[in-house]
């Protein structure tokens, strides 16, 4: 059982990444899955959510910038990240709960810089 996260890097502000987080050993198409972010010398912070029927919600400091998706027969979770700003560098990590535990990916690292 596993959530793998790929498609950080270097971007310059006002730029645009997608993540993507494949999973495998669990039904994924039953599962709210979730993306956090974790920056040097700060919690690790909700960024979006998406429910098992597609329903999603966004913390506030990303609302109309980022958007979360998913590709039920390709077990992956999405999140597009536009008009990137400095202070959404981070470490970018999936995340569900799975039998009553945190599954957790290992993140990628998004960094924000000209």
């Amino acid at each position: 059982v596993q959530l793998v996260e790929s498609g950080g890097g270097l971007v310059r502000p006002g730029g645009s990444l997608r993540l993507s987080c494949a999973a495998s050993g669990i039904f994924f198409g039953a599962y709210d899955m979730n993306w956090y972010r974790q920056a040097p010398g700060k919690q690790r912070e909700l960024v979006a959510t998406i429910t098992y029927s597609g329903s999603s919600n966004y913390a506030d400091s990303v609302k109309g910038r980022f958007t979360i998706s998913r590709d039920n027969s390709k077990k992956t979770l999405y999140l597009q990240l536009s008009t990137l700003e400095p202070e959404d560098a981070a470490v970018y990590y999936c995340h569900t709960r799975w039998n009553g535990a945190d599954l957790w990916g290992q993140g990628t690292q998004v960094t924000v810089s000209s």
